[in-house]
């Protein structure tokens, strides 16, 4: 199965998933989502993935400065976005719940 197709659908909810826990910057998004095990995930994704959740009014984003190079555009969760994180979490909670049954049945045949 061609987990890329699997991840565009996801994505927005792995975002949103990964700035409820802390807010951050582009590419600490990725890498936390790989640590994750979203190996696949691309770094361009992932950043039109947060330009189109801040403009859809889901995310903050904030400046930091940075001694190491240029500043950082930090993103976290407003209550729009923590909103969309829940029903998405319950969408997805009902999707895999469907999906694990369905699963189950050829696991079992296959044993």
């Amino acid at each position: 199965m061609d987990t890329t197709q699997l991840l565009k659908g996801v994505l927005d909810l792995a975002v949103l998933a990964v700035l409820d826990r802390s807010d951050s910057y582009g590419y600490d998004v990725v890498r936390r989502l790989r640590e994750a095990g979203l190996d696949e995930v691309g770094d361009a994704s992932v950043y039109g993935t947060l330009r189109r959740l801040f403009k859809a009014g889901a995310l903050t984003s904030y400046v930091v400065p940075s001694e190491e190079g240029p500043h950082r555009k930090y993103y976290g969760l407003n209550d729009t976005g923590r909103a969309t994180l829940a029903r998405s979490a319950k969408t997805w909670g009902a999707f895999a719940h469907t999906m694990n049954d369905l699963l189950d049945d050829v696991e079992k045949r296959s044993r």
